[in-house]
């Protein structure tokens, strides 16, 4: 039996045992570091809602009481192309959804 070779061996496997202990440990912090920004991210963008809401609600009051139509502004409304092509993808995806969901065969024809 080569007792230095087994100490060798045991000594490379608790290496590598270490360096993964390691690498988990940053893994581990940078999840809970994307954990927390992705929470401060949420409240964020829950607060810009509700700030985007309340402006509009007022800029639609204020249109309204000019004497504006609101529904005829926003139907004229040119969208940047970039946004009109996620709009466009958007539908696409929902219609593919629609087929998948009413083409298949129901329960009862199956036995």
């Amino acid at each position: 039996m080569d007792i230095a070779g087994t100490k060798q061996k045991i000594q490379r496997v608790v290496k590598v045992g270490e360096e993964t202990y390691k690498k988990i440990n940053q893994v581990i912090e940078q999840v809970e570091q994307l954990q927390e920004d992705l929470q401060k991210t949420s409240q964020q963008v829950d607060h810009i809602e509700r700030e985007q809401a309340e402006q509009r609600a007022l800029l639609k009051a204020l249109a309204e009481e000019q004497g504006l139509d609101v529904d005829a502004i926003l139907d004229d409304v040119e969208y940047p192309e970039r946004l009109q092509e996620t709009e466009d993808e958007n539908e696409a995806e929902d219609e593919q959804a629609t087929a998948k969901a009413s083409s298949r065969p129901s329960a009862s024809t199956e036995e």
